[in-house]
This record gives structure tokens, C-alpha cells and sequence, in this order.
């Protein structure tokens, strides 16, 4: 039988993890942007226009699941990382690094604004169109070196032209290529 006080303590912590939790999603998605997966069939055309390769560095800002992060650092042995807010989703993707290729695939919980980002060759983002603005546009250039890419899925930068826009059919997302 447990003592009602550890119980209650437990019962305290568990109730503290779940508000942290409940706080980062909300918080992540005020922020930047809801949770929402890229599409499998979406990886070739996003790491087409990425040119990715051995040795290259590839952030994911918002990584979620992860997904774009595994992809990058098993198909191309790039030195991958994901930036993550949401505490569900940083300790997912931690976990589940645990059993896949921890040697390339690296994730953060941190606020994505506060990342410096300029040892980044590719930077990949979904973030809605209130935070793909010019404010968000001007620290990538001031901290990222001439020749980066920067792939944004589904939604443009107002005032930056794009170099490339990828949307081969009308049902396909667009994904714009920008580059510092």
C-alpha cells in the first residue's frame, strides 16, 4: 500500500506535467504554427528542392514528429535537427531517436526564435502565414550565411520573392524555395 502523502505528491506531479505539456502546445501553436504532417509523398519534392547531402546541416523549425528529421539524416546522412516547443512532441521524437540513428538525428526543446540558425545549409518550415512574416524573414537573413536554403511548406513569405515554387498538380501543397 502507498503512503497518502507520496500519492499525493504524485498525483501533484503528474498534475504539473500536464499543464507544462498543455501549456508548450498552446503555446507552440500561437506561435507558429498547429501541429500538421507533411505528407509522405510531399519528402522527395521538399529534399529535391533542399539538394541535401552528407556532411550538410538541416534544421526543421517546429519539427513535430519528426518526420522531416529522420528523412533528412537517414536518406542523406545530413547532420539533422529538430527544433520543438510542444513537450509531447520533443519527447516523442526523443524516444523514438532512441531506437532509430541518434548520431545524425539531434532535437531541441526550445523556442525556435531563440535558436541561432547559422550553421544551417537548409532551414524547413510550416508555419502559418501570421508567423512566415518580416520579422521572422529578417532573422533568418541576419543570422543565416549567403547560399542557405530556406524551404517553406504550404505557405509563402509576403515580399520575398520565392526562387522556386513546387506544385506539380493542383491538389499538391506548394512548397517555396528561398534562399539567403
Amino acid at each position: 500500500m502507498i503512503n497518502p502523502i507520496i500519492a499525493e505528491v504524485l498525483v501533484w506531479v503528474f498534475m504539473l506535467f500536464l499543464f507544462i505539456c498543455l501549456f508548450s502546445v498552446i503555446f507552440s501553436v500561437l506561435s507558429f504554427a498547429p501541429w500538421v504532417p507533411v505528407r509522405g509523398r510531399d519528402l522527395k519534392r521538399i529534399f529535391s528542392l533542399a539538394e541535401l547531402g552528407p556532411g550538410k546541416i538541416f534544421y526543421d523549425l517546429g519539427c513535430g514528429d519528426g518526420k522531416t528529421v529522420f528523412y533528412a539524416a537517414k536518406n542523406f546522412k545530413a547532420k539533422a535537427i529538430g527544433i520543438e516547443f510542444s513537450l509531447p512532441f520533443y519527447l516523442f521524437c526523443r524516444v523514438k531517436n532512441l531506437f532509430y540513428n541518434p548520431g545524425l538525428a539531434r532535437f531541441k526543446y526550445k523556442n525556435l526564435y531563440h535558436e541561432n540558425l547559422a550553421e544551417a545549409d537548409v532551414v524547413y518550415l510550416f508555419g502559418m502565414p501570421h508567423t512566415v512574416n518580416n520579422k521572422f524573414r529578417k532573422k533568418l537573413e541576419t543570422e543565416m550565411k549567403p547560399g542557405t536554403k530556406i524551404i517553406s511548406y504550404a505557405f509563402a513569405f509576403p515580399d520575398w520573392p520565392p526562387k522556386t515554387v513546387d506544385k506539380p498538380t493542383e491538389k499538391d501543397l506548394p512548397i517555396y524555395l528561398y534562399e539567403i
